[in-house]
């Protein structure tokens, strides 16, 4: 009897432990984990029966602090940390070439914006009324003196009652500088129906005695006419010597020769400004015989200069007139192109090329040309025998 009942006191205790034992802990991964030694309650001495361990049944609760994931394995750690979110590099534009796509993007919409812009003030402009020349008021001019303001009108009057932007300013321009005044134009557009003119006129130079017609000339040989505004006053030489039929670069190349004449008489040098003013006219017929009517208290004398060294020949002419004036009776005019020697009235009749000097004054009553030798620039003479 004392046998089956130990028998079944160790049944029963036997059956005690199984009721204890914990159930399988369930980690935050899902994996399943036994119970440890410590975990697993308390065992009793089966031949005392009396526990082993006095522990707590609080302690059977799984806490995260329990956990040491250092001493976990590879499988086990990396179920039981945090998933680190690791950084997908999408498959987009850089964004280098982004950036210059949205500039890309902004320029066009602005070209589309300013063409848009355009073509609407591009209608408005040639329909409107508001830039339509309305009058003669509508055109300003500016410049003229000499020119005739009415010739001028004639040209930039042409486009009165036409649409401003569709003057033609070049055509215009070159119409105002065939007129014989103008030397340049401007025509430009004053928005939003006003056109202004700017002239600028030649400069005259001499009085060219073309025909039975005085006009003046300027240095390039552009014939100008008369000023229209007589108020204006000239003293200028008068030139001859140029016909109405020769082209302008004939013209050009005789007043090259006026203008180095002017410059070399009025430099200024030795009070040589006054001797422009002795001058009434200029015979350019002849390039190599520059002929000058000169004016000084004693008379009118036709001087011939030469082709060259124009203010010396002059200077030579001014200082030895008197003299000639006491020597010879009738003296109207002189030849000064021949080194060492001065040939008086060469316009009488010319005396014979081999002609040997006359020295004497009785020859001046006699309608022939008269030789006097001066000292200017004397040749030196050749023995005879000897070339």
């Amino acid at each position: 009897m004392l046998a089956h009942n130990s028998v079944d006191r160790d049944l029963m205790a036997r059956d005690s432990i199984e009721l204890t034992q914990p159930e399988p802990v369930t980690s935050s991964m899902g994996r399943l984990r036994s119970p440890s030694a410590a975990q697993r309650g308390t065992s009793r001495n089966p031949k005392s029966g009396t526990p082993e361990n006095n522990q707590d049944d609080s302690e059977l609760l799984i806490n995260r602090e329990d956990f040491d994931l250092d001493e976990l394995d590879g499988d086990e750690a990396q179920f039981l940390r945090t998933s680190r979110r690791v950084p997908v590099r999408r498959a987009t534009i850089p964004k280098i070439a982004a950036g210059r796509l949205k500039i890309a993007s902004v320029i066009a919409a602005v070209v589309v914006g300013c063409a848009g812009i355009s073509a609407w003030a591009y209608d408005y402009g040639i329909h409107s009324w508001r830039f339509r020349i309305q009058s003669s008021d509508s055109v300003e001019i500016s410049g003229v003196r000499n020119a005739a303001r009415a010739h001028v009108m004639e040209v930039a009057g042409a486009d009165i009652g036409r649409n401003i932007f569709f003057v033609p300013l070049d055509e215009r321009k070159k119409q105002l500088e065939q007129i014989p005044w103008v030397e340049q134009a401007s025509v430009m557009r004053l928005l939003p129906n006003r056109i202004a003119v700017t002239i600028q006129e030649r400069t005259p130079v001499a009085f060219a005695q073309i025909g039975s017609r005085t006009s003046l000339i300027d240095a390039n040989g552009v014939v100008m006419g008369l000023p229209a505004n007589r108020q204006a006053k000239y003293s200028f030489p008068v030139v001859r010597g140029i016909t109405e039929t020769e082209p302008l670069s004939s013209r050009a190349a005789a007043m090259k020769i006026y203008n180095r004449l002017v410059s070399e008489l009025s430099d200024g040098t030795d009070g040589n400004a006054h001797y422009v003013q002795q001058l009434s006219e200029v015979d350019l017929a002849d390039p190599e015989d520059v002929k000058v009517t000169a004016n000084d208290p004693g008379g009118t004398m036709v001087v011939h200069l030469g082709a060259q060294d124009f203010l010396g020949h002059y200077k030579l002419y001014v200082a030895h007139i008197a003299e000639w004036r006491q020597q010879y009776q009738n003296v109207q005019s002189v030849d000064l192109r021949y080194e060492g020697q001065v040939i008086v009235n060469p316009d009488k009749e010319k005396p014979p090329a081999n002609a040997p000097p006359l020295l004497n004054a009785d020859n001046t009553d006699r309608k022939k040309a008269t030789v006097k030798a001066v000292s200017h620039k004397p040749k030196a003479r050749k023995r005879a025998g000897h070339r």
